[in-house]
């Protein structure tokens, strides 16, 4: 059946016009002034007074993902759902590779963990974790399986941490091959020489995870990152920067014409350090590396979304239960009851990014609603090699559709929302703005608050090459 969007006002990342939307198949195949082309059995979606934008893209979440001696709390279905409900239809998933094992292996891993739970469209990176001789060589080969990113991280010494011959050969090897490299950029030996002086000193409380993660410490690795890009000329995208002086280091860098990118995360335009040093146990909801840091680097953070200095909001969704003693549940932040460090570092957000930023951002007068789809949308489709399939409202485009209600109000619960966790960041927070219904391909998956996807259903996207923007 042919689907019309029949009143709205279209807005995407570089227009914003009245007109309507023709659907057929799942694709978007004409837009304009549509009511003499109705048919008898069309299905008409009435979207007067209404904004309809394109499907929210989320670069960057970690579903089911094994850490911190457990695993985080949304699998592929529920952590879909919830994104759906807040207006994301599409998202970028981190694999790892495990010691010993081939990038492949990771990313099949987790492509055998999405495929039958799996309710709005999906891509993967690769993380990089074992960068042997042989892991560089496969670099460019993972292309043939969809995958044009991946990821080194320069923090979780012992875990994850790559060294810098490491981080520069995966560089060089990438760019060559026409990929794009990631990066989290704190040093991970600072902060695992101040974890140990802090553990030998009894400092266990929540507050000190915002020592041994200062916002120097992420400033530092990123400066080194964005210099490693002028070394080897290769492009980069920097991973939830929430460090003013680390921006400052992207902003340096892009100036300079270098091909740098920016990702800041929606928890940092509201939390700050301070949520962290919450008195008692509270403050583990708020641990995630990098953690917020001051209001001055979150005001950092705001204006470089204004000024195109960052590309992408992303979540880094990551959520762990607060109280994961309870049945059915897997062990969560209680786990670092005893010691901020052993909290699992990670916070939930899949499905308040898209109307956080429409609150904070185009409420505000911060950005345009066109710069609005850009960061959520359009910029991540263009950079991860997703565009124009996603990321945009034209013909010839997937059907991923939000019809949005800028005047509706709502309070942000974990009550209400519907990751599978039992706290939320926003806990609280009224916004102005949300999804009314929301389509992927075509589909109606929300419809006033009624879930009408299913598991399996999301589909894995191939992707190749992408943009440096």
């Amino acid at each position: 059946m042919r689907k019309i969007i029949q009143g709205g006002t279209i807005i995407t990342a570089g227009d914003t016009i009245k007109a309507d939307v023709l659907i057929e198949d799942g694709i978007i195949t004409a837009i304009g002034n549509l009511a003499g082309d109705i048919r008898k059995d069309d299905e008409v979606i009435d979207a007067t007074g209404l904004l309809v934008m394109p499907g929210g893209v989320d670069p960057h979440t970690h579903l089911e993902m094994p850490f911190g001696g457990t695993v985080s709390s949304d699998d592929f279905f529920t952590g879909h759902r919830a994104a759906a409900f807040g207006g994301t239809t599409t998202h970028i998933d981190f694999a790892l590779q495990a010691k010993g094992e081939s990038l492949v292996d990771g990313i099949n891993t987790w492509k055998s963990r999405a495929e039958d739970k799996a309710a709005i469209d999906y891509g993967f990176h690769i993380a990089v974790t074992d960068p042997t001789d042989e892991t560089i060589a496969e670099i460019p080969s993972i292309a043939e399986e969809g995958v044009t990113s991946l990821k080194v991280f320069l923090a979780y010494k012992n875990v994850f941490q790559v060294d810098d011959t490491a981080f520069l050969r995966i560089l060089e090897k990438a760019g060559g091959a026409g990929m794009l490299t990631m990066v989290h950029a704190e040093n991970g030996d600072a902060i695992a020489m101040a974890t140990d002086r802090l553990l030998a000193e009894g400092k266990t409380e929540m507050k000190y995870h915002n020592v041994a993660h200062t916002a120097i410490i992420e400033a530092e690795a990123t400066s080194r990152a964005v210099d490693f890009v002028e070394i080897t000329g290769s492009p980069l995208y920097v991973v939830h920067v929430a460090s003013g002086q680390g921006l400052q280091a992207i902003r340096r860098g892009r100036r300079k014409g270098l091909p740098v990118m920016a990702e800041t995360c929606s928890q940092y335009l509201t939390l700050t350090d301070k949520d962290i040093e919450t008195g008692g146990f509270e403050g583990a909801k708020y641990i995630c590396s990098p953690p917020p840091k001051t209001s001055w680097d979150q005001s950092i953070v705001l204006e470089c979304l204004g000024d195109g200095t960052i590309q992408t909001l992303a979540t880094d969704h990551c959520p762990f239960w607060f109280d994961g003693t309870k049945d059915g549940r897997t062990p969560g932040k209680e786990l670092g009851k005893d010691s901020w460090a052993k909290v699992p570092n990670g916070v939930p957000g899949i499905e308040d990014r898209y109307v956080v930023l429409w609150h904070l951002g185009v409420n505000s007068g911060l950005i345009t609603p066109e710069r609005f789809v850009a960061l959520t949308s359009a910029n991540a489709a263009k950079i991860f090699g997703m565009y124009p399939k996603k990321g945009t409202i034209s013909v010839g485009a997937d059907a991923d559709i939000v019809i949005f209600d800028p005047e509706k109000k709502h309070t942000i619960s974990a009550d209400t929302h519907h990751m599978n966790v039992d706290y939320n960041v926003y806990e609280g927070m009224e916004v102005t703005g949300w999804p009314v219904r929301v389509l992927s391909r075509g589909r109606t998956l929300v419809d006033n608050g009624e879930w009408k996807g299913e598991a399996g259903y999301g589909e894995f996207v191939p992707r190749t090459g992408g943009a440096v923007l």
